[in-house]
């Protein structure tokens, strides 16, 4: 086996950098010339078309009875299973009750933890490398005694692997096979145009219960994948360890690999740090390897909204959603409020502007995407219909108070009712392929939602007019004269500003819209960041004032005894132009967009009116789901 690690600690990260930004370059050239690829001159206008025109959803962090947190804990359904329900399929949950998602999905990747990956699976299979172990013989004989042994064996394999940091499977060699196992069964259900499989890993490093973990992906199939084995924390125990990999993987196959980190929110202020891993002031060097092999960040998933916090964002009424803001991920240390601004997006980005002033490269240009992070095989994000992301917080009458993140200090407990039932990723591409949304990824031509299917598109430029806005040929004009999300501003004429056009769509099997915002973030030339929130469009005939705000609020059609509500307020599409009032081309800025839902019921509501049970108390009754975009950059200078 290649050793990925070696290989990649040969390369500098500079060299990576500038080949990925030419890749990414030649990935996305926006409209093409027909005589530029040997066409003749044609009548119809979209022969040479490259620019993405369909949108996406899918789930990019997922596990299914593999991963030991899923096997080991009642996860019964299988990959074959995931897919199948990702298509659009009905099956039977780990519960026995049937479920089905209101439309497929358009692509999914496996993404099972790394570590004691082939545990659960060689438990289930009695298999003779484990049974010949003298730990593993012990083990696999609790599991089958019974609940409390099952109960007694996960305890001691979650302190071996998580708290001690010791591999309990080394040198059994569960993982070679079924690793092979697993990305030749992605490909199986990988179909060019109807459907995108990819694979992938989780890396679950947690240093002292404080999250650090990354969703590998990547962009190949089994030929390529085939060449290496998922790195884990225990072989790497430092995120410059698994950079290394990806590199070697890349140089040696030819492929494409990144690392996603998800969880901020609970690194307890590790995870946009100024700092390097070991505590020494961040470097160029570092900035860019971070960058380079980590573009996009998991924004909303089961354990809670990363956007921003009220803390951060006080001047924000929506910064207040789905917290999980007490503790990190073991529940064994509190949160105090100085971690928060290196745990949340929003601010991470802000950081990453102070931290390109400082040391001349920002680390924390990141895209926006959002996932599950399901341990069921089940990827479901409607508030109407979730089913848990554990085999046992799946639909039942006492889901609310079990626990997911068990602690001695009652006021760091996390229960099942502060779940929250997103996300998915969007990304916007030319056909479903690997190809194009593995490409839309990178490019960070891509978006979270909390859940529902939000249609949204955006772009930057400097001589947008209103009238652009409504033109028939919005998007190849947006391409033309602009940046997507994820693009960068550059080439400013002088007195210019950034102009942006947006559009959004509501999900059409959900709620209306509430408005469109977009979040600024800049820094001064003194080197001090801020951050600003303006609606660009508001539904229901409400004006937007000259701080830039519509201060009404959209109104409630809410039931709450009947989980119902109506769209009778709101709107099916909002469309926005928007100039930056403010800008000074001396300021490095981002610019996001947020578009913003009209209440609904929220799924603890909807249990609670399906099994007659009262609300629980930690949780609003009502929810207004979201999507995020990747921001746009400017830069001074650029």
């Amino acid at each position: 086996m290649f050793d990925f690690r070696t290989q990649g600690r040969l390369r500098r990260a500079a060299t990576g950098v500038a080949l990925f930004l030419a890749t990414s370059a030649q990935a996305f050239e926006g409209n093409v010339d027909p005589a530029a690829v040997g066409l003749e001159q044609t009548y119809s206008p979209f022969v040479g078309r490259a620019y993405p025109d369909m949108v996406l959803f899918g789930d990019l962090h997922f596990h299914t009875e593999i991963s030991f947190d899923a096997g080991l804990i009642g996860t019964s359904l299988n990959i074959h299973d995931a897919f199948r329900v990702a298509r659009g399929e009905k099956i039977i949950s780990n519960t026995g009750q049937p479920v089905q998602l209101v439309r497929p999905l358009d692509f999914l990747a496996i993404t099972e933890h790394a570590e004691m990956l082939g545990l659960a699976t060689a438990i289930r299979r009695s298999d003779p490398r484990l049974l010949q172990d003298e730990w593993g013989k012990r083990i696999h004989d609790q599991f089958r005694a019974g609940q409390d042994g099952r109960m007694a064996a996960f305890a001691e394999i979650i302190d071996i692997g998580t708290v001690q940091g010791r591999d309990p499977t080394a040198g059994l060699n569960l993982d070679g096979d079924l690793w092979l196992e697993i990305i030749e069964t992605v490909d199986q259900y990988n179909v060019p145009g109807q459907f995108t499989a990819l694979s992938g890993f989780e890396w679950t490093f947690t240093p002292k219960g404080d999250n650090l973990h990354r969703v590998i992906l990547f962009g190949d199939g089994a030929e390529k994948t085939a060449q290496t084995k998922p790195l884990t924390f225990f072989e790497a125990p430092a995120p410059e360890l698994l950079w290394d990999y990806l590199e070697g993987y890349e140089a040696s196959t030819g492929g494409q690999a990144i690392a996603v980190p998800h969880n901020a929110n609970m690194s307890n202020g590790l995870m946009f740090s100024k700092n390097k891993f070991d505590g020494s002031p961040m470097d160029a060097d570092y900035a860019s390897q971070r960058v380079r092999w980590e573009p996009m960040h998991e924004m909303t998933q089961i354990k809670g909204d990363e956007e921003t916090h009220p803390l951060l964002s006080p001047d924000d009424e929506f910064a207040d959603f789905e917290s999980w803001d007490v503790a990190n991920l073991s529940g064994t240390s509190a949160k105090t409020p100085e971690m928060l601004r290196y745990e949340y997006a929003r601010s991470a980005l802000k950081v990453g502007l102070e931290l390109g002033r400082e040391i001349g490269v920002n680390p924390y240009k990141f895209g926006l995407y959002g996932t599950t992070d399901t341990h069921t095989a089940i990827p479901t994000t409607r508030e109407d219909n979730y089913f848990g992301k554990y085999q046992h917080t799946e639909p039942s009458a006492n889901r609310h108070n079990i626990d997911v993140i068990p602690a001695e200090d009652p006021s760091l407990r996390i229960i099942t009712a502060q779940e929250s039932a997103a996300g998915l990723t969007a990304v916007w591409a030319r056909e479903n392929t690997r190809q194009e949304v593995f490409g839309a990824i990178t490019r960070k031509e891509a978006y979270a939602t909390t859940g529902s299917r939000i249609r949204v598109r955006v772009f930057g430029g400097w001589g947008f007019e209103e009238s652009d806005l409504h033109a028939a040929d919005f998007v190849s004009n947006g391409y033309r004269n602009g940046v997507p999300m994820g693009g960068d501003l550059t080439n400013i004429p002088e007195g210019a500003s950034p102009r942006f056009l947006i559009r959004a769509l509501r999900d059409s099997d959900g709620a209306n819209l509430d408005r469109v915002q977009i979040i600024k973030g800049w820094l001064d030339t003194e080197g001090k960041s801020h951050e600003r929130v303006y609606d660009v469009a508001v539904s229901d005939g409400r004006e937007i004032g000259e701080d830039g705000r519509a201060r009404e609020p959209v109104g409630n059609t809410v039931d709450v005894e009947t989980a119902s509500y109506t769209n009778s307020i709101g709107a099916t599409a909002l469309a926005g132009y928007w100039q930056d009032p403010d800008f000074d081309p001396a300021e490095d800025a981002f610019y996001y967009v947020r578009v913003i839902e009209i209440p609904k019921p929220r799924w603890t509501t909807h249990d609670a009116s399906f099994y007659g049970v009262a609300l629980p108390d930690v949780v609003p009754p009502t929810v207004q789901d979201r999507a995020y975009t990747s921001p746009i950059w400017y830069t001074s200078g650029g």
